[in-house]
């Protein structure tokens, strides 16, 4: 029979799926897999979309500077896809804490799940620390 044990903090009430391993025995995963699809698809898309917006900088700026129709320095064209890669590396986490932990998808841009996501990692946190000041005592 399986084993029964208290859900982690970061898990949602009653969505875990219980999954069994090769070795026989059977665990419960701490992120549900579609949340961790609907993660990874968003994560794509808030964090592809700007870093080829950022190279994109770099041809923009090649063709028009070869052709003639302006000249762009150098910095300007170097600060221009900074920009979009910095905004691309906060997609990689915007798109983690947006993402919806219910069956359904949820919103686009999914803001009403922006701070019980933060919660549940705050609270992941915190039970990990207290996890470590127990096993260290």
């Amino acid at each position: 029979m399986a084993e029964q044990r208290n859900p982690l903090p970061f898990e949602p009430r009653g969505s875990g799926k219980v999954v069994k391993p090769a070795s026989g025995t059977t665990k419960q995963e701490a992120i549900p897999r579609y949340v961790a699809d609907r993660m990874a698809r968003r994560v794509v898309v808030f964090t592809g979309v700007p870093s080829i917006a950022g190279m994109g900088v770099f041809v923009a700026s090649y063709f028009v500077v070869t052709r003639g129709i302006a000249d762009i320095p150098p910095g300007a064209t170097l600060a221009g896809s900074g920009f979009f890669f910095i905004l691309g590396l906060v997609g990689l986490s915007f798109g983690v804490l947006t993402a919806s932990w219910e069956q359904e998808p949820g919103t686009l841009l999914g803001m009403e799940n922006f701070k019980p996501n933060v919660q549940r990692m705050r609270e992941s946190i915190r039970a990990q620390k207290q996890q470590k000041q127990a096993t260290k005592s």
